[in-house]
């Protein structure tokens, strides 16, 4: 059977599918595939080009992602491509605010500076609490230090 002869995948046939002792691929269209591993797991992948070099994206599970969805993200994907724009760099970027919102959030909960003036540090299960005087003995402290300390 040729390439172009393929019939599309169903929830039913994904779900049918038993795993082999290496990676099993059955393909949809358009680059997008599932892969069936010996463990049992089902996760769908898309195939594409980008600059030349072959490239796979992760987009989820099955049977967390059905087969609609993961046509969807599949046509989601090309469209980046059709403007020129790597859909791999695309989620790499987005991981990366994601993370960076996350550090934001827990040193927001790390330390609270209450409308007095009030400091309080969270370190794990230790916490410090420094009145609102002692607050502006350290800032006076970190200021003085910062022009000593050479950056590098």
């Amino acid at each position: 059977m040729a390439k172009t002869d393929r019939t599309p995948l169903s929830d039913a046939a994904v779900r049918a599918a038993v795993p082999l002792e290496k990676i099993r691929k059955l393909y949809d269209s358009l680059g997008l595939l599932v892969e069936i591993h010996p463990s049992g797991g089902k996760y769908w992948r898309l195939k594409y080009r980008f600059a030349g070099r072959e490239k796979r994206l992760a987009l989820g599970v099955f049977p967390d992602v059905n087969v609609r969805d993961a046509r969807k993200l599949r046509d989601e994907a090309r469209q980046l491509l059709a403007a020129g724009i790597d859909p791999g760099a695309v989620r790499k970027e987005e991981r990366i605010a994601q993370r960076e919102e996350q550090d934001r959030r827990e040193a927001a909960m790390r330390f609270m500076l209450d409308s007095d003036g009030a400091l309080s540090l969270r370190l794990g299960k230790r916490s410090l609490n420094l009145t609102a005087a002692e607050t502006v003995e350290l800032r006076v402290f970190l200021d003085a230090t910062r022009a000593v300390i050479p950056k590098g």
